[in-house]
């Protein structure tokens, strides 16, 4: 390990900084959607969309788990001289590095609106349920194992979302009280003042 530490962002939090902008992305999307007519009609658009919403997820929460697992089964000890990033960078660098592509998603769904009404923007809400699907069971893997999982910053790539890429050679973990967000990335509660 580096002498001077290195910069950490959770595993959990990049995995879940796509899961809200994805989200509602896809539902103003196919709320728009479903306002034209489209070339198969709303109600196949729609029945098409929800099958489309089911397999995004499912497909997304599942992708690379055991690469997770490999990952997270090697966790080394962080350091003491590592620096934990805190949610709301992760999340802000996640956004900044996709939001093109994001951009470009959403204009997606609403162009096949004219051919499938809705569909476009059920398949983008649907990867965003996935994202969340899959924080929540790195969520129950740091709570099972009683640690966190972090990843070094300089390995999770151009657009800071990707904590299992090949550049990643393991991941970090410390005590669940380290950092600001819970286990799954979610903001932490703070314990009510008494």
């Amino acid at each position: 390990m580096a002498r001077g530490g290195q910069g950490l962002a959770r595993v959990a939090v990049v995995v879940r900084a796509g899961a809200a902008p994805m989200w509602w992305l896809g539902a103003i999307a196919a709320g728009i959607g479903v306002l034209v007519p489209g070339v198969t009609g709303r109600r196949i658009g729609v029945l098409a969309g929800a099958a489309l919403f089911i397999v995004a997820a499912v497909v997304v929460a599942y992708v690379r788990r055991k690469r997770y697992t490999r990952l997270a089964g090697a966790a080394a000890r962080a350091g003491k001289h590592d620096v934990l990033q805190d949610r709301a960078v992760t999340s802000r660098n996640w956004r900044r590095g996709h939001r093109w592509w994001l951009l470009l998603a959403f204009l997606a769904a609403l162009g096949s609106a004219f051919a499938v009404p809705a569909a476009g923007g059920m398949l983008l809400a649907g990867c965003g349920a996935g994202l969340r699907l899959k924080a929540a069971w790195l969520g129950r893997r740091e709570r099972d194992g009683d640690a966190l999982l972090w990843v070094r910053v300089d390995w999770l790539g151009r657009g800071a979302g990707c904590p299992a890429g090949k550049a990643v050679k393991g991941y970090r973990g410390t005590g669940v009280a380290a950092g600001d967000a819970a286990p799954g990335g979610a903001r932490r509660k703070t314990a009510a003042l008494v």
